[in-house]
């Protein structure tokens, strides 16, 4: 798979509007974010890039007296394992309870939950504010014996702790082949048997069985288009987590999940990034 390294040059850069242009651009097609010392490293697939889109994206940027300039290059063929290794992927350790890391990582912390991931490319490795804070729910969740669905997998991390916290069975979404193929390697690297992963969107959740728990992962307009359709496959009682957006979102989520006959629970926040909890009514 061929991608795009668009390298965002922002002024003033600073994290505020960074992760807006990152959120931004991740509702166009981009999937991995890297921040440089003058803004963001973007990656998108070569077959999904929309440079008419980008520019529409820039021209109306939300933030006031912002600058964004950005050039485009392919992105490099290298071994990514090793790039992880030298400058970006460092274990990850979740309320002294869930460590991620991957094989070449030594000396990790002993914890509750040891998750294993390889990245095959430049991205997928969980650090994002966003999933730390959906492991962080799934850790308080009860998931014993339940089915659980995470839409917008990515590299199943979230699916493979469901699956460590006693899921009985867990079912894996995502629109990105590269993710589908990584998913399988991960699951199988840390030895889980109950995880089926599949390729597409949430046009595959209809007609299916009602799930007890429903991670999504994604951002506020996915989230919203698609929330109709986790909707149908929930019942009474049934959870669904959900992240990807900034705390400013949480209204509009509330009140398409509450349309619904959703009950809002509660909310947590990183760095501006939030993470919501639903129950059905």
């Amino acid at each position: 798979m061929k991608y795009f390294e668009v390298t965002f040059t922002t002024q003033p850069c600073n994290e505020t509007v960074n992760d807006v242009v990152s959120a931004l651009a991740g509702e166009i097609g981009f999937e991995s974010f890297v921040e440089w010392e003058n803004g963001v490293q973007a990656y998108v697939q070569q077959s999904l890039f929309d440079e008419e889109a980008l520019k529409a994206m820039i021209a109306n940027f939300p933030l006031p007296d912002t600058q964004i300039t950005y050039t485009i290059q392919e992105a490099e063929d290298k071994d990514w394992n090793e790039e992880w290794e030298k400058n970006f992927f460092q274990p990850i350790v979740i309320g002294d309870r869930c460590c991620i890391h991957s094989t070449f990582h030594k000396d990790t912390p002993q914890t509750e939950y040891e998750i294993l991931i390889n990245p095959q490319m430049a991205f997928g490795t969980g650090h994002h504010e966003t999933t730390s804070s959906i492991i962080c729910e799934l850790l308080d969740a009860e998931l014993e014996g339940k089915s659980v669905l995470d839409m917008g997998c990515g590299t199943s991390i979230l699916a493979i702790l469901a699956s460590m916290r006693g899921a009985k069975t867990v079912t894996a979404i995502d629109i990105d082949d590269w993710c589908v193929n990584n998913s399988r390697d991960n699951i199988e690297l840390n030895n889980i048997h109950n995880i089926k992963v599949e390729w597409g969107d949430a046009a595959l959740l209809e007609g299916r069985e009602p799930f007890d728990v429903i991670i999504a992962n994604i951002n506020r307009n996915i989230l919203l288009a698609d929330m109709d359709r986790y909707a149908a496959c929930m019942h009474k009682g049934s959870e669904l987590f959900m992240s990807g957006f900034y705390v400013q979102d949480i209204p509009a989520i509330r009140e398409k999940a509450e349309s619904l006959e959703m009950e809002f629970v509660h909310h947590r926040e990183k760095n501006n990034w939030a993470a919501v909890k639903f129950v059905m009514t």
